[in-house]
């Protein structure tokens, strides 16, 4: 039992350090993206930092399987110079058995992974596209989905409009809300206008709206008497269709904990879920796949040093960790387009990723 604690105390002080100086470097590139990326929107130095701090939980979780592989090795490797695994060996312990403890705590971090950092992650990201939008365009745009229909907001220098449709369609091609009521507020933030519309499409930088009546709704005009009606309407709007669409598809804002309703509301309006429902099974296969990782890690780093070859065994480990990872994010792709079942997508990768490492372990360890 001490033994396999100091295993993971070992373990998990290298994983913290590794996320520390890798989520430092990929800050600090994605700072320099940041000032790309608003270059001459007059945003200051504290603005840029706050929106990549926003980025930083989404590149923690997307670089946890690399952390993990490089911990497993450094662990391994700093055991194997020291000879520490043979002592271990000597003392009746087998390698497979000295795994249990990194293991343990590829578990205990997954399973926080998908408990804790993945609501944190949809939050952040939700946050980081609202400052985004506000910057580029003088106010945040927002979508829901609920049982009531579709709710948009978009701002601009005009000020914020809501926009609620009852029904919504064109989801392969151009998506075109029906029974729609749009309500404009002026910046200081009062009402002046609302719009009942048959249907509305995004056109270039407007909303097309057609067979539309619209009331004014400024202190001291009588709104029917100074209605009126209109085939066509144009509307100035700083959405989408590419941004819609994204994000009624989109499952990285949606935290683990609302993915089974969005797949219900999504699946009632007659949207595809096949995203969200990959997603939802993906991380609920993090666990396993982390644990995954630490076994390739393990399966060519735990060996005595003087046999040489560290620096290839390294190099094959991460190599193989990336092939696992780019296999994983394949077969989720084919999940998402329906062309393998989603269970299959999910959790055939990490699971084929155990197997084969144990299979290099049983072969090292026992021949």
């Amino acid at each position: 039992m001490t033994l396999d604690l100091y295993y993971a105390r070992r373990f998990l002080q290298w994983f913290a350090i590794i996320c520390i100086v890798l989520l430092t470097l990929v800050m600090l590139i994605d700072l320099n993206e940041q000032f790309r990326r608003f270059d001459g929107f007059g945003l200051s130095f504290g603005q840029l930092v706050n929106l990549t701090l926003l980025t930083a939980p989404a590149a923690l979780d997307q670089f946890l399987p690399l952390i993990m592989i490089l911990s497993t090795i450094v662990l391994f490797v700093g055991l194997a110079r020291s000879s520490e695994l043979v002592v271990t060996r000597a003392i009746g312990r087998s390698g497979l058995r000295a795994l249990a403890a990194p293991l343990s705590m590829a578990a205990l971090i997954g399973v926080l992974t998908v408990t804790t950092l993945n609501p944190i992650v949809a939050a952040t990201s939700n946050r980081y596209q609202d400052l985004a939008d506000s910057y580029r365009t003088d106010g945040s745009a927002a979508l829901s989905l609920s049982g009531e229909g579709l709710w948009l907001r978009q701002g601009g220098a005009q000020g914020q409009s809501v926009i609620h449709a009852a029904g919504y369609g064109g989801e392969a091609g151009n998506i075109s809300l029906y029974d729609v009521t749009i309500v404009s507020y002026a910046p200081d933030g009062g009402p002046v206008r609302q719009i009942i519309a048959e249907s509305a499409q995004i056109q270039g930088d407007v909303w097309l709206l057609k067979n539309a009546k619209a009331w004014p709704l400024t202190p001291g005009l009588n709104p029917e008497t100074n209605s009126a009606i209109h085939d066509e309407l144009r509307l100035p709007t700083t959405l989408t269709q590419d941004r819609i669409r994204d994000s009624l598809g989109s499952a990285d804002g949606v935290s683990i904990y609302d993915l089974p309703e969005t797949i219900r509301v999504l699946g009632q309006a007659g949207f595809s879920t096949k995203r969200h429902e990959v997603r939802f099974q993906v991380e609920l296969a993090r666990p396993l796949f982390l644990m995954a990782m630490v076994l390739v890690g393990a399966a060519f780093t735990m060996r005595h040093a003087r046999s040489g070859g560290t620096g290839l065994a390294v190099l094959i480990a991460v190599l193989l960790g990336f092939g696992l990872y780019f296999i994983r994010n394949f077969a989720q792709i084919l999940g998402e387009n329906g062309q393998i079942p989603v269970s299959l997508a999910a959790w055939a990768p990490p699971v084929a990723s155990v197997l084969l490492t144990l299979g290099l372990l049983l072969h090292a360890e026992d021949g």
